[in-house]
């Protein structure tokens, strides 16, 4: 059993025991116990927006698919879309961000020193893709499960590595995702509360 991940790195189900006799399964790139043909009965392939690979347990997803789908739609009409990543998380809908530069940046930069093309943006958008880190930026957590209402939190960069900031904003997740998406990557962004 193995995985490509979206850096193009393949990983290889193993099972292996732990010192206290249970068996543990792991996804590596290198032997590490027995290589396992097939899924164990109830878990899935999960790979973060990192490209880290894991085997996780099938649980019944926490949110909607339409609720996923109106962050995305949000994400989508950002002009700088390709700079982020929306993730199901159990407990939230996450959006991280591309660390590092866009790629249109770099092209423009490379123009202005003669050293690229208009044709080169893809080809730079492609390999700082393969090779991108993100961080959580944004957060959708679900408030009233009855009505399906949702509050917003927004990464604290004035406190530790995972500090959040909860937002007045709240409501139908279409609402607050088409409120708040747009603000990412601008001074707006960081005046939230």
């Amino acid at each position: 059993m193995t995985h490509t991940n979206r850096k193009g790195v393949t990983y290889t189900l193993y099972r292996a025991t732990t010192a206290t006799g249970r068996i543990r399964y792991v996804f590596a790139r290198e032997p590490h116990g027995e290589p396992v043909a097939t899924l164990p009965a109830g878990y899935v392939v999960r790979e973060s927006v990192n490209g880290v690979v894991s085997l996780a347990r099938d649980r019944p997803a926490a949110f909607a698919p339409d609720e996923v789908a109106a962050v995305q739609a949000a994400l989508r009409s950002h002009p700088k879309a390709e700079l982020y990543r929306v993730d199901a998380r159990p407990d939230h809908i996450a959006i991280y961000e591309r660390l590092g530069p866009a790629g249109d940046d770099l092209a423009a930069i490379f123009r202005e020193v003669g050293l690229g093309s208009a044709a080169a943006k893809a080809r730079i958008e492609h390999h700082l893709e393969q090779a991108a880190s993100y961080t959580p930026v944004l957060r959708f957590r679900l408030q009233d499960r009855t009505r399906r209402l949702f509050g917003v939190e927004r990464r604290w960069y004035l406190g530790g590595d995972d500090e959040w900031l909860l937002l007045e904003a709240s409501g139908p997740i279409e609402a607050v995702a088409r409120q708040v998406v747009p603000l990412l990557g601008t001074e707006e962004f960081f005046a939230l509360c």
